[in-house]
């Protein structure tokens, strides 16, 4: 047994911990849990706990359904919101086969091989995501059919005693309790609509805090009697919830981005970097845009990225390359704006992370950055200038998935073929529902 392990269990003996839960994610990124007795957690150390993984969206199939969780001791923490009565903690699992090696359908899994990968070209890959939601009264729609936000405040708007801030500082203090370090809160510009910024951290760690984190927001707004919803686009005529995230690679103790006398302080590491992401963004977009209402967002106006392209603190711009701050080499960054609230983020993060790397390693070429307002041009201005369209509909992103090698090997053919097909069906279903537009527009007429 490890130190981790044996720190893990002191903690359990001596909180007197009651509850244990085991978490990890089906393809899409739900979270899923499993309460294990104290007695049990060095025997999950050892042995693994069984479930059904048949029972799991993109799993396995019903003849091959067991598997196995492993708990991850470097991610147990007490959670604050169960109180001192009964003590309750979490740690985060790999998923294993039953003869113990990795399972190919953990996302968490499709996440380490790319951090491998990384590792063995000298990387370490840092991410910063700042993620927005929506606080509304409930759940449930209003009179006209619409959410309900709690208040009408707008981007970074001060409101004393106001339940959005009072609701910030009852989560950032929840999230730091449970070892989350937030940077920044405040309030974005839709109604109701909020920011919550993490500190950096290497993308496993930043994934499994992202799983925390929307965990921690519905918790805390369930305590104050209101619901948060990470839905890309619940309001029509109001911006939609990204999950802007800042990437950089370091080798050693150097960002491999940072280049003191190039453009804009960006190495050729982090223009081949870029090169790769832009390159790759149709083929990933249905990983970080993964449901029908993601298109919502993207083609909704708000500051979403619709096209691809990049530019120094362009926000544009698909991919950002923010403001350099002087005597901090450290801080040289690119951002991925393309990335909505609700994706997974063990899939994005490994696809992004590919897709950058693959620049590097091919020496892909870096087109010129965009200095204009991309969404303010013309049809004819943007194809003369070589800014395409991100996909329109889940549908078009589908089939640029579906085509890519890229995203097959990436991902794997288990996860491949399952995210596929969960989305498929949800494409399909989506498109024979007929909508309270098509009714109000028509029905009346026709």
């Amino acid at each position: 047994m490890d130190r981790q392990q044996e720190f893990v269990l002191r903690t359990i003996e001596d909180r007197d911990v009651r509850f244990v839960r085991l978490w990890f994610t089906d393809v899409t990124g739900t979270l899923k849990s499993v309460a294990l007795a104290p007695a049990e957690v060095e025997g999950a150390f050892a042995e693994g706990l069984g479930f059904d993984g048949s029972s799991i969206d993109g799993y396995t199939r019903i003849f091959e359904s067991d598997m196995l969780l492993q708990p991850d001791p470097s991610t147990f923490q007490i959670l604050p919101w169960r109180g001192e009565e009964e003590p309750t903690s979490r740690m985060f699992c790999d998923v294993l086969t039953p003869d113990g090696e990795p399972s190919s359908a953990d996302p968490r899994q499709v996440l380490r091989r790319q951090l491998s990968r990384a590792a063995d070209m000298g990387f370490t890959f840092y991410t910063h995501p700042e993620i927005e939601f929506y606080l509304l009264q409930s759940k449930e729609v209003g009179p006209d059919g619409q959410p309900v936000p709690v208040d009408r405040a707008g981007y970074f708007d001060h409101e004393p005693g106001g339940v959005a801030t009072d609701f910030r500082r009852h989560a950032v203090n929840m999230l730091e309790a449970i070892g989350i370090s937030v940077e920044f809160s405040h309030h974005e510009s839709g109604p109701g609509q909020n920011e919550i910024d993490l500190r950096y951290a290497d993308a496993l760690q930043t994934a499994d805090n992202i799983m925390t984190f929307r965990t921690v927001i519905k918790e805390v707004a369930q305590l104050q009697g209101n619901y948060a919803t990470f839905m890309p686009k619940p309001f029509g005529e109001h911006a939609g919830s990204g999950m802007h995230t800042h990437f950089s690679l370091f080798e050693g103790d150097s960002n491999a981005f940072f280049e003191p006398s190039a453009e804009f302080h960006l190495s050729t590491t982090g223009r081949r970097f870029i090169a790769g992401l832009l390159h790759h963004s149709m083929e990933v977009t249905a990983i970080t845009n993964q449901f029908v209402n993601s298109y919502k967002r993207l083609w909704g106006g708000g500051e979403a990225p619709s096209y691809v392209s990049w530019g120094h603190n362009n926000r544009s711009a698909l991919v950002r390359v923010p403001l350099y701050k002087p005597d901090k080499a450290g801080s040289a960054r690119v951002e991925y704006r393309g990335i909505d609230a609700s994706a997974n983020p063990y899939l994005t993060y490994a696809v992004l992370l590919a897709a950058g790397l693959k620049g590097i390693e091919e020496e892909y070429e870096l087109p010129e950055a965009a200095a204009e307002d991309i969404s303010a041009l013309t049809s004819m201005e943007r194809r003369a200038l070589g800014h395409h369209s991100l996909p329109g509909t889940l549908h078009d992103a589908l089939r640029a998935m579906e085509e890519s090698e890229f995203v097959a090997e990436v991902l794997g053919e288990t996860v491949f073929e399952n995210f596929l097909r969960n989305k498929r069906q949800e494409w399909d279903e989506y498109r024979v529902e007929v909508t309270p537009f098509e009714l109000q527009r028509n029905l009346g007429i026709l």
